[in-house]
């Protein structure tokens, strides 16, 4: 009779344990999938995927607008209280039926298996993954991850280089403490 207890209660919490350990899934960013958001993931899927949260949509006039320069739609995904945690981009403006271009995120719960999140600094970065190359903008240098299919924008006030340069920067320049501007990663 103890023995059938036992057995009941251990398989009770192992019950629990995997049920809370799945939960991880919600925030991992793997090649090609962000949480619950893959490559095959389209724009109509996402009220679905985040039917709690609250979905916050910039549409862009497509095609059909007179600006030359068109800007993309973004999906801003907010949790439950108004954390933002991602901007999902479309393929394709004003169509519900593409698959996502980009998630950026803005929660640092997302993380990739060798730990990178919002909060990481360019030497975790650096010592846990391959970056594959670096390109300067104005005021930014972005690190290519192609093992993730991530970009890390790292603003050029924390290179301690002027703002508004073209400078090319190595790997040596940036400083092990230098903290991500943005993070974003790539659907194909």
């Amino acid at each position: 009779m103890i023995k059938n207890k036992l057995s009941t209660i251990v398989l009770i919490l192992v019950s629990i344990f995997i049920i809370s350990c799945s939960g991880g899934d919600k925030f991992k960013i793997e090649k090609g999938k962000v949480g619950y958001i893959t490559s095959k993931t389209t724009i109509q899927d996402l009220d679905n995927l985040y039917k709690n949260d609250s979905i916050v949509k910039n549409l862009s006039e497509g095609a059909l607008g007179d600006d030359y320069f068109q800007d993309d739609d973004e999906y801003l995904i907010f949790e439950k209280g108004g954390k933002h945690i991602l901007t999902v981009v479309p393929k394709e403006q004003l169509d519900s039926v593409s698959t996502i271009k980009s998630v950026e995120i803005h929660d640092s719960r997302f993380k990739t298996e060798t730990g990178i999140n919002l909060n990481s600094s360019f030497s975790e970065i650096n010592n846990n993954n391959n970056i594959n190359r670096i390109e300067s903008t104005i005021s930014s240098a972005t690190l290519f991850i192609n093992d993730f299919n991530i970009t890390i924008a790292i603003d050029k006030e924390e290179l301690g280089l002027k703002n508004f340069s073209t400078q090319k920067v190595s790997l040596q320049q940036i400083p092990d403490l230098a903290k991500m501007k943005s993070l974003i990663v790539w659907f194909n």
